[in-house]
């Protein structure tokens, strides 16, 4: 089915499906790890490439190859690898398209996990990392090496929802000859597409958003298919495969992803506005906030703000503790993405292996609590919240 005639909530449910000879309406689940061949011939020329085809589901498998195509569609890229999670998908990334002595800048206001691989792991392996301000694009521009491969961004960023120029950041990173990924998972195709605006990679957490109810495990990795050649290869190879039954539940949740993006957001923009008037916060953090810094930028290349609310409250980590603990309705966990609401203390939580002096330079403090707005109506929420912010 051609792509480029249908609008973005069509495509979520209609582009990649392929039916077999049985005419199911959805999607089917191929619970197998290998497949047959009519000819030892015909399996040759499948391992070997000359015939397209499945061959084990570890790197081919129907249910997988329809999300990838359903999520290429809907981020307007050639091509798709699918993962076993987030993280992998950053890892199969940086594997495929770099290597040891290669330079890469990544911003500090990234997912605390992806600071540990980064700075630790992929260090040890002879990644040169810089860590840079996401919104400083002098710091970009200092901190380019001969060597630099890769531009490494999240926007809108967590916790703190910092939102960086797409279309600047891939024009210098292309001025210096490196690519840029971005990861996408805040915002989701139904919010943004940031191949559009110039970037070569966009990362997902298919965990989050893309599936919506906090259900399965899973990662993506986009963009043009000579770019994306060596992530399959280390896909085929080193294994980080995503599962084809998290690959139908995916499939399922990217029908519903505008639906859902266009909810989480409205939401989340009511909670902002109303936390910004309560007297023990300090700060809101929202890009769809006029008082947030990068807002005019927000609404140009974001179709909302999203479903993701930070703010400050006054009393730092006791008096955080104390708002999450007064909670009774909302769920105390660090995943975001789900129908329900969720709520964690960054500092201690998703970001707790980064060291206190990065944390302070990325702007996390100990009085940050980072809320991932779910479905449940507003003024549940905001009465959930009251007690918390009374104690």
């Amino acid at each position: 089915m051609s792509t480029s005639a249908f609008h973005p909530e069509t495509l979520g449910v209609r582009a990649g499906s392929v039916h077999s000879e049985f005419g199911e309406n959805s999607e089917a689940i191929f619970l197998t790890s290998s497949f047959v061949y009519d000819s030892a011939a015909q399996a040759a020329a499948r391992f070997g490439g000359q015939e397209p085809g499945n061959v084990y589901s570890r790197f081919t498998n129907p249910t997988v190859t329809m999300f990838q195509d359903k999520l290429a569609a809907l981020e307007q890229a050639e091509f798709c690898v699918a993962t076993a999670s987030g993280m992998s998908a950053i890892l199969a990334c940086v594997m495929g398209v770099c290597s040891a002595g290669d330079h890469v800048v990544v911003s500090r206001s990234v997912f605390g996990t992806t600071v540990q691989l980064f700075g630790n792991i992929l260090k040890r392996w002879g990644l040169e990392v810089t860590f840079v301000s996401l919104t400083t694009e002098a710091e970009w521009a200092a901190a380019v090496q001969p060597n630099t491969k890769l531009f490494f961004v999240e926007t809108p960023s967590n916790p703190l929802t910092e939102v960086c120029d797409i279309t600047a950041m891939a024009t210098l990173a292309h001025k210096t000859g490196a690519l840029l990924a971005v990861d996408n998972c805040f915002c989701s195709p139904a919010l943004q597409r940031p191949i559009e605006l110039g970037a070569d990679i966009v990362i997902h957490s298919a965990t989050k958003y893309i599936d919506g109810q906090g259900r399965c495990l899973g990662g993506a990795v986009l963009g043009k298919k000579d770019i994306m050649e060596p992530v399959y290869g280390f896909l085929r190879t080193a294994g980080p495969t995503m599962s084809a039954f998290n690959a139908w539940v995916f499939l399922k949740g990217l029908e519903t992803l505008s639906l859902r993006m266009g909810a989480h957001s409205s939401n989340a923009l009511a909670l902002a506005q109303w936390l910004e008037a309560q007297p023990t916060v300090a700060r809101v953090y929202y890009p769809g906030l006029a008082s947030h810094p990068q807002h005019d930028l927000a609404l140009r290349q974001q179709k909302s703000g999203g479903g993701i609310v930070s703010f400050d409250v006054k009393g730092g980590k006791d008096a955080a503790w104390r708002l999450i603990d007064a909670t009774r309705m909302l769920s105390i966990t660090a995943n975001l993405g789900d129908a329900k609401t969720t709520i964690t203390h960054p500092a201690t939580t998703t970001h707790s292996r980064v060291t206190p002096e990065a944390r302070a330079a990325s702007g996390i403090g100990d009085g940050l609590v980072r809320i991932a707005v779910g479905l449940e109506h507003i003024d549940d929420i905001k009465a959930d919240l009251v007690s918390g912010l009374r104690a």
